[in-house]
């Protein structure tokens, strides 16, 4: 396998673990950017980003990567917090006065950032095309019951996050969810990263699939078996409705839409940059940053159904959990995507990381092929 780009001879450890990723032969396609102190240390390509194993992946492929967007996401609510056109403690209802139905009337914005608004998905069955109706989707969840008291317990809204979290910035900033998003945090940063993508970008899109015959960790199985087994769980419904969530981010209509939870389309170099810019301060204030990067929900998750730990709109790090830590320091903090990808900052050492790959595994929090390579990366520093 021909391993594109190019990586400081410090890192070259790291670079030999990411070329022994396609000795799999599953193994599609994947990128890699990693930042030291701001500078760029890493920044490698390869493999193929068709289906058929035909195109190569380019210097500028680009590929769905799912709930990575879910932190662009939540910076931007927070930059609007910062203007004052958002609050963390003020009920979503002043904003937003549909959502003042069934028991959320004192509903926060922070809640909803650290899954705690008790809405990680919709209880009535939505027909397919819901998917792409943002006035459906927003109307069904303003006038939903929370699964639990508000405030008491959390569990990951998966998809439901980006139209509680859209909504409200929609209303805010006066424009769709991912163009204030591109506008407030990717091109200030020259990043190649869009939550909207214009149809002429679709030809550098890499084709995801998932791999095969892996079963996952413990973790993994249990989600599947709820999903499979009880069509009404919490769990299954936060995944599959509206019908076609998961099986949707190959078509034209998802890559359009802007789904400020899932539907990000970038690099590992987009991911990379991003979180270099909040350790630089270039995204947010240090005092909004500490919000983000604070302790808000730790425990079983009522949606994934295993330990997790987020602060505002990212996930924090559980060094001793084996499938919730991205494998560098306790003061991390980021996002998987569904099937691998991942971007994080560590300020510990100063370190930005992207991970991006079109060959989807099972596992629910961190993959292990990302973790490898931080462990490496971790041995260079």
């Amino acid at each position: 396998m021909q391993i594109q780009g190019h990586y400081e001879l410090k890192f070259e450890a790291v670079r030999e673990a990411f070329a022994a990723l396609f000795e799999d032969p599953q193994e599609r396609g994947a990128a890699l950017c990693i930042q030291v102190g701001g500078e760029t240390v890493i920044d490698l390509w390869a493999g193929s980003a068709d289906k058929d194993g035909r195109e190569a992946w380019h210097s500028d492929t680009i590929a769905n990567l799912f709930s990575c967007t879910k932190t662009f996401t939540a910076v931007t609510a927070l930059q609007l917090v910062g203007e004052g056109k958002l609050a963390l403690d003020t009920p979503v209802a002043r904003y937003w006065p549909e959502f003042a139905q069934a028991g959320k009337e004192q509903v926060t914005l922070r809640q909803l950032l650290s899954h705690r608004a008790g809405l990680p998905a919709i209880r009535e069955l939505l027909p397919a095309e819901a998917l792409y109706d943002w006035q459906t989707m927003t109307a069904a969840l303003a006038a939903e019951t929370p699964w639990w008291t508000p405030g008491t317990e959390h569990g990951y809204a998966a998809i439901t996050y980006g139209w509680l979290i859209g909504e409200l910035i929609r209303r805010a900033d006066g424009r769709g969810p991912g163009d204030s998003i591109v506008a407030r945090t990717v091109k200030p940063l020259g990043l190649d990263f869009h939550v909207g993508l214009a149809d002429e970008q679709f030809h550098r899109v890499a084709h995801i699939a998932r791999g095969k015959g892996n079963p996952g960790d413990a973790a993994a199985q249990r989600l599947l078996q709820v999903t499979l087994r009880e069509p009404q769980a919490l769990s299954t419904r936060a995944f599959t409705n509206p019908p076609a969530i998961l099986t949707s981010t190959n078509k034209p209509e998802w890559r359009r839409m802007q789904q400020p939870a899932a539907n990000g389309h970038g690099n590992a170099r987009s991911l990379a940059g991003f979180y270099a810019g909040l350790l630089d301060g270039s995204l947010l204030e240090s005092e909004l940053l500490d919000e983000l990067t604070r302790e808000h929900s730790l425990g079983q998750d009522r949606t994934l159904l295993t330990q997790t730990r987020f602060g505002l709109g990212c996930m924090l790090d559980q060094p001793t959990v084996a499938n919730a830590t991205f494998g560098l320091g306790a003061r991390a903090f980021g996002h998987p995507g569904a099937g691998g990808s991942v971007g994080f900052a560590d300020p510990e050492h100063d370190v930005a990381f992207g991970f991006v790959t079109n060959t989807l595994g099972p596992y629910v929090l961190m993959d292990p092929r990302a973790q490898q390579l931080v462990r490496v990366l971790g041995t260079c520093l």
